[in-house]
């Protein structure tokens, strides 16, 4: 967290708060978004596909109109396609093009293809834009003598995964010095 907050606020300076055309610099910020899509998909598996012709995935023989699941959750956790998968490493993503609008088949948050979320690129552009302005405004801790260690990141499955136990933080306003 130091480390992206050091980034948007070196980049922002004293405006106090960051525009629109200040995140598309952010480097570091956007990796983490990656890295955060990666580990914690909006939805754990994507919207069922038809296969449309006999095929062969996985060693395994699919037939015409089987329906088929992509758990993108395993995917963002598979140790074939990532190193140390269940690590949180925004680098992972600082010397590769991998990125989460449906051309690279280990990352795909959003689906790919005809079917991929038409909602896409708003949905990240308010992520990445509501992330930079909350780590630029404040600075976060754990509530109430709460640890590191006390932190829970266990999800709970259905339609879309959320956390088992929810994250309580406590913002600290963070006074731009003159």
């Amino acid at each position: 967290m130091k480390k992206v907050q050091i980034e948007i606020r070196s980049s922002v300076g004293k405006k106090g708060k960051v525009e629109a055309e200040d995140v598309a610099k952010l480097k570091y910020l956007k990796m983490v978004v990656k890295e955060t899509f990666r580990l914690h998909p909006p939805a754990p598996l994507l919207v069922p596909r038809e296969a449309m012709r006999q095929c062969r995935i996985g060693g395994f023989d699919v037939f015409p109109k089987t329906r088929i699941f992509v758990n993108v959750w395993a995917i963002g956790r598979d140790s074939n396609l990532w190193e140390n998968p269940y690590e949180f490493y925004p680098e992972r993503f600082e010397d590769n093009d991998i990125d989460f609008k449906g051309s690279n088949y280990e990352l795909l948050p959003f689906g790919a293809g005809r079917r991929i979320c038409p909602a896409l690129a708003m949905g990240i552009t308010n992520v990445e834009f509501a992330l930079a302005n909350l780590l630029y405004c404040f600075d976060w801790e754990l509530p109430g003598g709460m640890r590191r260690e006390d932190i829970s990141m266990e999800e709970e499955g259905g339609l879309v995964c959320h956390r088992k136990t929810p994250l309580v933080l406590a913002p600290i306003r963070y006074c731009l010095q003159d």
